[in-house]
């Protein structure tokens, strides 16, 4: 990210007038290896190969605000590795992270890991510091900091379900848990901070947010949010929870929450109104079903419709409700893009 994208970026979680409606999108692994022409394996062993394929990107769209921008990461195995999860590599694939016990008992006992030694958190750094001067010399910083959020790790070492019973039939060794993984994930964000000055944002991404009620969403969500950005002073306080469901959109505020990705299945308006027009909104077309299997023209539309019941574009980025998925062709982002062109003609 260049230093016009992220004060244009700053802008908008402000609330500040700008004069075009700007694009976004977060890419990583599942799109860029396929998108570039190479297998997800040399995109993640490779350090030049992930570096030339995110500068592509960043030169073909150019209008395109790419979050976080340059995200050093081996798909969900990048956190679950640090805690001792087996990672399961594939060619042409994502890899997965095997969860280690559905033991409460025994993930009590883990202890928490060191983000500077631990797993794969060491290669992350190591293959930042290694493209820094490149990065740099395109204009571009390391402007963010990233991990998934301590929900989304729990569930990747226990068990989806076995963490969502846990929650509620053994809410103190829950609470031991997840404290200790919000703990070890204050030290990753605070370890790349260290690490890398330039960093301003603060991305988490935890799905798990979404899959519960308003109860466990008091209980667990907002006081393990709530420590990770009240942490740091971050400008960007930014979350990506794409998963069904409203039940943190009230809460965003008090999670520290100013830059929000969500469901596609919730429109902008209606965000908008649960958040007070508080937060800024990244989305909000179907990854899959319109950006990836969509023609141009289906984008266009989509595009159009998500801005339906719309009167305030301050606090917007238009994308689509969650991550680029695998196999989005150039076409429909160009069509994208120039459909935003269009409509920020018309409404700003």
């Amino acid at each position: 990210m260049n230093n016009e994208q992220w004060n244009s970026l700053l802008d908008v979680v402000d609330g500040r007038k700008t004069d075009v409606l700007p694009t976004g999108f977060i890419i990583d692994s599942p799109w860029l290896p396929g998108w570039y022409g190479v297998s997800t394996m040399d995109y993640y062993s490779n350090d030049q190969l992930w570096f030339e394929a995110n500068k592509k990107a960043i030169e073909t769209f150019k209008d395109v605000m790419f979050l976080p921008g340059f995200w050093a990461e081996y798909g969900m195995c990048t956190e679950p590795s640090a805690f001792g999860a087996k990672c399961r590599w594939e060619t042409a694939n994502l890899p997965h992270a095997e969860k280690i016990s559905s033991d409460i008992d025994v993930l009590c006992a883990l202890p928490k890991p060191h983000a500077e030694k631990d797993g794969l958190l060491p290669f992350i750094i190591n293959r930042l510091k290694i493209a820094e001067p490149q990065i740099e010399a395109m204009g571009h910083g390391i402007k963010f900091a990233v991990a998934r959020g301590p929900l989304n790790i729990a569930s990747f070492l226990f068990g989806t379900t076995e963490l969502m019973l846990a929650m509620m039939e053994e809410p103190g060794k829950c609470h031991r848990f997840i404290g200790m993984i919000t703990d070890f994930t204050v030290d990753w964000i605070g370890y790349q901070m260290e690490k890398f000055p330039s960093i301003e944002g603060i991305l988490l991404l935890d799905d798990i947010v979404g899959f519960l009620g308003d109860d466990l969403c008091r209980e667990y969500v907002v006081p393990c949010f709530k420590k990770i950005y009240g942490s740091f002073g971050a400008k960007i306080n930014f979350l990506h929870n794409d998963a069904a469901g409203l039940v943190s959109a009230p809460y965003l505020q008090e999670m520290g929450v100013n830059l929000f990705n969500y469901s596609f299945e919730h429109t902008i308006a209606e965000m908008q109104k649960l958040t007070g027009n508080r937060v800024a909104l990244l989305g909000n077309i179907p990854p899959r079903d319109i950006l990836k299997a969509g023609s141009p023209q289906d984008v266009r539309e989509a595009v159009r419709r998500s801005l339906d019941g719309v009167e305030d574009f301050s606090r917007i980025i238009m994308s689509c409700g969650g991550g680029m998925p695998q196999e989005v062709s150039s076409e429909n982002i160009f069509a994208f893009c120039d459909e935003v062109s269009g409509l920020a003609a018309t409404n700003n």
